[in-house]
């Protein structure tokens, strides 16, 4: 039976890692640190190789395999960054790597694994599934499995963003991190805890994808039964018994977040911050942005664990950001079907320079009367008060209109 790493395994990581991984930045961030009212510093885990800090415990632990274990290949299941990470590393060792993932993986994800020289199978609607057929591939091939989280390995290997933090920022207080299945929050626990044990260690969970609070709150391995969350890299149903071990023993806190938190916090850390992060990578950061832990005038370190982000969530997340602060308006009118009356509306939007993005005519549905058309504008403002502008000219001219949120 394995046992949780202890501190001297992730020195040896470090070492194993050397030259390998990067040791990423720690940014300061003045917009966070007003917004929270902390001294904010980012561990930026999505500048990455890979984009992600997954690569750190994939390498350490097929590093450490022998040569008869290796010699049949690894395998994994991942919905994405575990995959870059064992198919990087793999390849870099010289050893095959063979990667299931669910069906709904994000395509970027995909052909990036495979471009880093792994065989990909895409099988089933969850990773649960693919999980099942990996297991099932290991059995028939004889490939070593390489888990996600629950290995001594990798959390130690995960645990080398403890030690870079404490070089970092010596005088660090609080350290938040997404939680999936629990492998990045045990390795940085330990180191942390070892360096200093006032400094608090709290991890964040998505809504819908609470599987670490539940086997905490029960005192014991307990799986979800379902799954909902924009943060597909932290989606687990079922934590490791070696992370829960560790969370019990070094974890100060769990939270959660809301997906609509999550998407906020990505927004803001795009525009504010120009960081491209994925919705699991943010975790941490919405969790201090919704002030959900205190963290009011100590010196807090959010782990952006991930930037493989897909680009049409993103393109959601920015459009849905953009509504929010008012920089991007929709509005339905309801016009006479006649020539002139789109140039109406157009000549009023561009008499205060608002860029049109999309414009949609409705006529078919039953709530559109016979000799009219619902029309849909979409456009981008450059200040919301030119929103009030555009009231008063579509007012005075009777137009029948709703601005849609």
């Amino acid at each position: 039976m394995s046992q949780i790493p202890d501190f001297s395994d992730i020195i040896k990581a470090q070492s194993t890692l050397r030259n390998i991984v990067k040791v990423t930045p720690l940014e300061s961030s003045k917009s966070f640190s007003m917004m929270s009212g902390a001294q904010v510093f980012m561990k930026m885990e999505n500048l990455q190789s890979t984009g992600s800090f997954k690569v750190r415990g994939a390498y350490n632990m097929i590093s450490a395999l022998s040569a008869e274990e290796l010699s049949n290949g690894v395998v994994c299941a991942s919905a994405g960054n575990h995959a870059q990470g064992v198919a990087y590393s793999a390849t870099r060792l010289g050893v095959k790597s063979t990667v299931f993932m669910p069906v709904f993986a994000p395509p970027l994800k995909v052909m990036a694994t495979r471009s880093y020289g792994a065989e990909v199978v895409l099988t089933g609607d969850t990773f649960d599934d693919a999980f099942a057929a990996a297991m099932t591939f290991k059995e028939e091939s004889g490939a070593y499995f390489i888990h996600p989280f629950n290995h001594p390995d990798i959390i130690a290997g995960q645990g080398t963003i403890g030690l870079e933090i404490f070089k970092q920022l010596d005088d660090v207080q609080d350290v938040v991190v997404p939680i999936g299945g629990g492998g990045l929050i045990a390795g940085i626990a330990i180191a942390l805890k070892k360096f200093n044990p006032k400094i608090r260690i709290i991890g964040v969970e998505p809504e819908g994808a609470q599987s670490m609070k539940l086997s905490m709150e029960q005192g014991r391995v307990s799986s979800l039964s379902s799954l909902h969350t924009i943060a597909d890299g932290i989606a687990v149903k079922t934590p490791g018994d070696l992370t829960l071990e560790c969370v019990q023993k070094y974890v100060d806190e769990l939270v959660v977040v809301s997906d609509a938190e999550i998407s906020h916090a990505l927004y803001l850390m795009l525009q504010r911050a120009k960081i491209l992060a994925e919705p699991s990578g943010v975790a941490s950061m919405a969790a201090i942005l919704t002030h959900k832990i205190d963290v009011k005038g100590r010196k807090v370190v959010p782990v952006i664990s991930g930037g493989n982000i897909n680009m049409g969530t993103l393109e959601q997340i920015i459009e849905k950001g953009m509504m929010e602060e008012g920089m991007r308006v929709r509005l339905k009118v309801l016009t006479p079907d006649l020539a002139g009356e789109l140039k109406q509306l157009i000549t009023i939007l561009d008499s205060i320079r608002a860029n049109i993005h999309d414009i949609q005519h409705e006529r078919s549905i039953t709530t559109v009367p016979v000799g009219f058309v619902l029309i849909t504008l979409t456009f981008n403002l450059q200040s919301i008060d030119q929103l009030q502008t555009i009231r008063e000219a579509f007012d005075s001219k009777n137009l029948k209109y709703e601005v849609l949120s």
